[in-house]
């Protein structure tokens, strides 16, 4: 994977940099609350360093076909606040300790709070998209939130089950991580007045964009160091998540290490060295090239999704992101 990640997302940004500025402006505004915790609890995680790529498609795909008005920005910071709340109920779930190399709000606040925060933040996107008053686009976020949902539940399910195969694990991503992606680049056709079939191409290449970044994501728990990617590595690994590197290890290994997959994943027994065993066997059987080969066919069809649009620096843009979700370093 190339160092050349921060590169490529301020050159992303610069293309969109004051509607960007606008996003980030309109989310800490509505962060606003008479209840204190709610905009420190936010703010710790929105302000903590994610690279906002939600947002950053919503305003792309407005601004691909002209659009010149100020709707785009407020539907990008209502990708982010869910996306934020997403995160707020994943940590908790997870009992996750870091994210994005700093201290997670269940960590500090206990679970509650961010459970709490993240309902809040649900609610606020939903009375920001009744005041814009797009029902097309509440049905897009109001469908997609749905689909996160169910996706977390059989994320919740598949958890600690080596049964689980590519087809179920590739459904979970589909619907806890890329439906996201998705539904924020369909927005921007929406607001464009694009006609159904681009906005479906712009949904289309926001779902393999989205498939094709979590994949990486997991690869990347065992494949890169923890200054990089801004969680603790084998947090996968020790929580019991099967992802892709895991399921193809484990079908493509000896029955000996079948067995330890089983050991560490499905009975929590992880003794002093199972990390490094786990990181060794995923590379000896090629796991890691797998995912990443997989990832790159999903980018792949994201692109093939744009090709009849029109050409514009957006979907230059676009195009450069899709690229970037793989060959990220973090």
């Amino acid at each position: 994977m190339s160092d050349n990640s921060q590169a490529v997302l301020d050159h992303l940004r610069s293309i969109i940099g004051a509607d960007l500025e606008q996003t980030n402006h309109l989310i800490r505004e509505h962060l606003d609350s008479e209840v204190e915790l709610i905009p420190t609890l936010g703010t710790h995680l929105i302000e903590s360093g994610g690279k906002r790529l939600r947002p950053i498609l919503t305003l792309l795909t407005s601004r691909m076909f002209g659009y010149q008005g100020t709707t785009h920005a407020k539907l990008a910071a209502v990708i982010e606040f869910i996306h934020t709340a997403t995160l707020l109920h994943d940590d908790v779930v997870d009992k996750s300790n870091t994210r994005r190399g700093q201290a997670t709000a269940n960590s500090m606040w206990g679970n509650k709070a961010p459970v709490l925060v993240g309902d809040f933040l649900f609610s606020r996107s939903f009375q920001m998209l009744v005041e814009h008053g797009d029902l097309k686009v509440l049905e897009i976020v109001a469908n997609t939130c749905a689909i996160i949902s169910e996706g977390e539940v059989m994320q919740l399910v598949a958890s600690n089950d080596l049964s689980t195969d590519e087809r179920k694990y590739l459904e979970v991503v589909s619907s806890k991580t890329a439906s996201l992606f998705a539904a924020a680049s369909r927005i921007g056709g929406v607001v464009n007045g694009r006609s159904p079939a681009e906005v479906e191409r712009l949904g289309h290449y926001g779902l393999q964009l989205g498939i094709a970044y979590q994949v990486v994501d997991d690869a990347l728990d065992y494949s890169t160091t923890q200054e990089k990617l801004g969680k603790t590595i084998g947090d996968d690994f020790q929580e019991g998540k099967i992802t892709l590197p895991v399921i193809h290890a484990y079908h493509n290994g000896s029955e000996e290490e079948r067995q330890f997959w089983r050991d560490a994943l499905e009975q929590g027994i992880q003794p002093e060295g199972s990390l490094a065993r786990a990181i060794a066997l995923v590379r000896q059987r090629g796991s890691l090239q797998y995912a990443m080969d997989r990832a790159r066919e999903f980018v792949v069809a994201a692109k093939q999704a744009l090709e009849s649009l029109p050409p514009s620096p957006e979907k230059e843009a676009l195009v450069l992101l899709a690229d970037f979700s793989v060959d990220r370093s973090y």
